[in-house]
């Protein structure tokens, strides 16, 4: 049988609840901080590469360990606040990243169930619309249009989910 349940790791209603009621609190909790850029601000303000990223460590080393060299034209609490700020915001965005590298793993797992029930099930729909069983022929072709290319038999079809 193709049909595996290769993941069988399902999430009760309660534990749904759970996750949404956590999704909403992270929502409520980001919704005054984060930013909506457009493709033209996003160009604009680019993304700090790891160079830049080693300058503006090595400015806030000097200012924390010599600020008699600090420049009075930078409002440094601001320079603080917003070096904090990134920090944590880089290791939110990487937990969170973290989280859903694993859920689009887990979906993929699903889908793969889903789509091995659905070609035994297919094969079942074709086996009893061969022996002229009532609405079988119907569902058969329903499916049929979305093999196209050639007619392999559904065992040997790459699972696309």
């Amino acid at each position: 049988m193709s049909f595996t349940n290769f993941d069988s790791r399902h999430f009760s209603v309660p534990e749904k609840i759970a996750v949404n009621a956590a999704l909403a609190s992270l929502e409520l909790a980001f919704s005054e901080k984060v930013a909506n850029l457009s493709a033209t601000e996003r160009q604009q303000y680019g993304s700090v590469n790891e160079q830049n990223k080693l300058i503006i460590n090595k400015v806030k080393s000097f200012h924390d360990t010599q600020p008699t060299l600090n420049s009075p034209d930078i409002d440094w609490a601001e320079f603080n606040s917003d070096f904090d700020t990134r920090e944590f915001l880089q290791t939110a965005i990487l937990r969170l990243q973290s989280l859903i590298d694993g859920l689009g793993n887990a979906k993929i797992l699903h889908d793969y169930d889903n789509y091995q029930a659905s070609l035994t099930d297919y094969d079942f729909a074709k086996y009893k619309a061969s022996t002229s069983a009532a609405g079988f022929q119907t569902k058969v072709s329903e499916i049929a249009q979305f093999f196209t290319g050639g007619a392999r038999p559904p065992s040997a079809a790459t699972p696309t989910p």
